[in-house]
């Protein structure tokens, strides 16, 4: 769009890389001047000057993950770094620092890898790893074909094929979008084609439309129906741990969305079939396609099965073993594995680069997020939020602050930025108010993250993949994100709100 609109208004042609590398250096900046606009702001009462110092590099990073002028790890790791050289006067307290054995250097480099540690960023990267492997031994887009194969005949039962087959790779790919992208989404854009059914095109609405717009719902409500679904829902349970000390495991956040998980699951497709119905209702040419794809991949490969009993296994040490084995530990037990069998090669964990980077990235959110509690400002911001709370039920609560973190995801294109900057705040105000169930509310929180992802063409990973299919136009899109996103947070309300508040 900005390519375009540059080329169609630009005299000559040599203003065209002119204006995006100038519209590049503004993003660049702009989150340095949002955060030194703040340190010049007048420090809050009852705030240490070194914490609000601290909040305003910590909203820097999060503009700059918004607008991402760089790649999200290189914007944490800008942070991180920027904090630790500055630390005697935005990560640590006068008192801290005048304490016989402190020492500066030491304590400030031990903050800033603290996030490496994290139990939850290497269950993260390790989730990567399981997925490489689906990818390598091609038994991901198995599972896809099959299901397409046996219910891809009629437009309904594909729309249910596609999410059957994201609810399958859903518990072992932490990446919605290397999920849609690199397995959901090649699959299912051969088949509008079989129906005559084109990108940009009237054609669009013969099924295409529709099974693009499945694609993307299936993948909104898997990402909140499995902590490991989703990159961020990680990341929320490393803050909920660090910030209110509740520890959610994965049976614990399975059970929580269940309900209301398999309802959306077995209702999404009909519903898209009633508010965007395809115009094709029956075609047989697609599970013929599938069935010809399926043959190409021949039998069951030695790899395969390897796979697919290491998955299993690590599926059932997270949801029995946890007391026994740390989940991160038994993903990383299974990688092993995954390596000593060949399943993977060593250069296959070595060359992943989605892998490193959210590595990194997620390290070094988990150490600005647990900054923010370390330096004072969470219980300070607790304490405020409380204060203008004050007189209101817990019930009516849970709903408002739920509302708003839920909508306030519209002005995110990103659900870790959104789980950085808004997560910490939410769970320290609740924490503050008399009554308030903390066990069901930040189940309610966590498991919103991957739904709301619905409401924009730009709220997930695969949205944009999508939405730039051809097959979904603006208008559209804008208005069965409002339609199905409101039924997602009507749906929270109504059935996840009581199920949890009768599981605690």
């Amino acid at each position: 769009m900005n390519e375009k609109s540059a080329t169609s208004h630009s005299p000559t042609p040599v203003s065209k890389p002119k204006d995006g590398k100038k519209n590049r250096l503004v993003m660049m900046a702009l989150p340095i001047i949002v955060a030194v606009l703040l340190l010049f702001v007048p420090v809050p009462d009852g705030l240490p000057p070194y914490a609000w110092h601290y909040f305003a590099i910590f909203v820097g990073v999060i503009v700059g993950l918004i607008f991402e002028p760089l790649p999200g790890a290189v914007i944490g790791l800008t942070g991180v770094v920027a904090i630790a050289l500055c630390s005697q006067w935005v990560l640590f307290s006068p008192e801290q620092m005048a304490a016989p054995k402190f020492q500066l250097a030491g304590a400030s480099f031990k903050w800033a890898v603290s996030g490496f540690g994290n139990s939850t960023v290497w269950l993260i990267f390790g989730a990567f790893m399981f997925a490489a492997g689906y990818d390598k031994t091609r038994f991901g887009r198995r599972l896809a074909l099959i299901l397409v194969k046996y219910l891809g005949r009629r437009s309904l039962t594909l729309g249910y094929a596609i999410t059957l087959a994201d609810l399958l790779l859903a518990p072992f790919t932490p990446s919605n979008t290397a999920r849609s992208g690199g397995t959901i989404y090649p699959i299912i854009a051969n088949l509008p084609p079989l129906y005559g059914s084109k990108p940009n095109d009237p054609s669009a609405r013969k099924i295409g439309s529709y099974l693009m717009w499945v694609a993307i719902t299936a993948a909104c409500i898997t990402s909140s129906m499995f902590l490991s679904a989703l990159a961020p829902n990680l990341l929320a349970l490393a803050l909920v741990k660090s910030i209110v000390g509740i520890n959610i495991s994965w049976g614990t956040w399975f059970i929580a969305f269940l309900p209301l998980g398999l309802l959306l699951i077995l209702t999404m497709p009909l519903l898209a079939y009633w508010f965007y119905p395809p115009e094709v209702k029956v075609n047989d040419e697609v599970p013929l396609w599938a069935a010809r794809e399926l043959e190409k991949l021949g039998k069951l490969s030695r790899n395969e099965i390897l796979l697919l009993v290491f998955v299993c296994c690590a599926l059932m040490m997270w949801i029995f073993a946890a007391a026994w084995i740390e989940p991160a530990m038994a993903a990383l037990l299974i990688i092993g594995l995954m390596l000593w069998t060949g399943v993977l090669e060593w250069s296959d964990i070595t060359g992943n680069k989605a892998a490193w980077n959210t590595f990194v990235w997620f390290a070094t959110l988990v150490a600005l997020a647990d900054g923010l509690s370390s330096t004072g400002f969470i219980g300070w911001l607790g304490k405020e939020g409380g204060m203008l709370m004050s007189g209101i039920s817990p019930g009516v609560a849970t709903i408002v602050l739920l509302l708003a973190f839920y909508l306030l995801h519209y002005l995110f294109a990103s659900t870790t930025a959104h789980t950085t900057a808004l997560l910490p705040a939410m769970l320290t105000i609740a924490s503050t108010i008399p009554g308030m169930n903390m066990n069901v509310f930040v189940l309610l929180m966590v498991t919103s993250l991957g739904i709301m992802g619905i409401i924009t063409p730009y709220g997930t990973g695969p949205s944009p993949i999508y939405y730039g299919s051809g097959y979904l136009p603006t208008k559209d899109y804008w208005r069965l994100g409002t339609i199905f996103g409101g039924i997602f947070l009507v749906a929270l309300l109504v059935i996840g709100y009581p199920w949890m508040s009768m599981m605690f």
